[in-house]
């Protein structure tokens, strides 16, 4: 007969073992325990296959495979990922969290705008989410930078990461964000960043209400942002030589009462210690100082990671709007078991907006964990 170790590489590393005498029965009780210890009440498996009854030893050994998968894995650690995270943890599942620690916010002091967090320190906002996610015993958190994604042969998805370790799992939520993408002219803007220079006046207007505001348009929504600042202060729009408005448009900023220069922006001055803006200079007038106590931009974007891409995830198509991720209202992309969270499908996010779309992916994706019943005709 065909000796039972040549079935699977493992049995035949457990007959190379046995020559240092340890015995085969015992390493049959090892791993009995291992797989009874996997389906605990702190580990719950729910069998992968279509049948879980008896199979040959290479079916069997495949389904071990299976069981040390995680239900979901989600590649990154801030808001909407660990929200995602919470909700599959709660319901018991197997939650793999990749955090590289990179969060869209990191350059701000303080968030505003999330119920309950107002003024807090975003660090502390995430560290408590992280906290709130490891009490649950199915979380496991990797702290590293995933960098590449695939469908695996098994089933579900492998995500291998910048040291080359690799993860399996039936479902991939990718909440990687948004870079933002300042330009290093003019100079001072991305010394600003997060402290006099920001993007979104609900999460930081109020701050600097009724101060001197500037917007600099980087992007064609600035337009917008131009008519909607005044509310928070007095607003000089610098169109800085990316924008070219109509007279429709002239008319309507100048109803909101925004001061419109058609000049382009040399730099930003601030103070010594940078926490303060002076004002801003313009191309071929060096010598006069705008006095602006606040800059708000829309800067460019790009996905923060190329796992979306790489999986072939659809993108939005919307011009205004490019390179994010196209999902629908539950945060599932065109690749079944792929969903994409937080602000890399999601232009508007906010911290409020990304734990919102992380929860609502979280419980889809344990929905979608669980098998259809089988539909029957009524009896009648």
């Amino acid at each position: 007969h065909t000796p039972l170790w040549s079935y699977h590489p493992l049995l035949r590393s457990f007959k190379r073992l046995a020559s240092f005498r340890v015995t085969l029965p015992l390493l049959f009780l090892v791993l009995s325990l291992s797989l009874c210890s996997s389906s605990s009440a702190s580990e719950p498996y729910t069998c992968a296959s279509s049948s879980c009854e008896t199979q040959s030893p290479s079916s069997f050994f495949n389904n071990i495979n299976m069981m040390m998968q995680y239900d979901a894995i989600v590649v990154g650690g801030s808001y909407s990922g660990l929200s995602a995270a919470l909700a599959l943890v709660r319901a018991r599942k197997r939650v793999l969290i990749i955090d590289a620690g990179q969060r869209r916010n990191r350059f701000a002091h303080e968030s505003h705008g999330f119920l309950g967090n107002d003024g807090r320190d975003p660090a502390a906002i995430a560290a408590a989410g992280r906290a709130d996610v490891a009490k649950y015993p199915t979380a496991t958190f990797v702290d590293g930078l995933a960098q590449s994604a695939a469908p695996h042969e098994g089933g579900g998805f492998i995500v291998t990461l910048a040291n080359d370790t690799t993860y399996t799992a039936s479902r991939l939520i990718i909440a990687t964000g948004i870079t933002d993408e300042l330009p290093a002219s003019p100079p001072g803007l991305r010394e600003g960043w997060g402290r006099t220079v920001n993007a979104c006046p609900y999460c930081h207007g109020y701050e600097v209400a009724d101060k001197r505001l500037g917007v600099i348009a980087l992007h064609p929504l600035a337009i917008m942002h131009a008519n909607i600042i005044p509310d928070w202060g007095p607003t000089t729009f610098f169109t800085h030589g990316t924008v070219s408005l109509s007279d429709e448009e002239r008319i309507a900023l100048h109803a909101r009462n925004v001061t419109i220069v058609d000049g382009v922006v040399s730099s930003l001055v601030h103070n010594d210690a940078g926490d303060n803006l002076l004002g801003v200079r313009l191309v071929g007038d060096e010598a006069n100082l705008i006095p602006i106590d606040a800059i708000f931009v829309i800067p460019p974007g790009r996905q923060s990671s190329l796992l979306a891409t790489q999986l072939g995830c659809a993108f939005n198509d919307n011009p205004m709007f490019p390179g994010y991720v196209k999902v629908d209202a539950m945060g599932l992309t065109s690749v079944p078991g792929v969903y994409v969270v937080g602000d890399a499908s999601n232009p508007r996010a906010t911290v409020a907006g990304a734990v919102a779309s992380g929860y609502t992916a979280g419980a889809a994706v344990h929905h979608s964990l669980i098998p259809a019943l089988p539909r029957k005709a009524p009896s009648h």
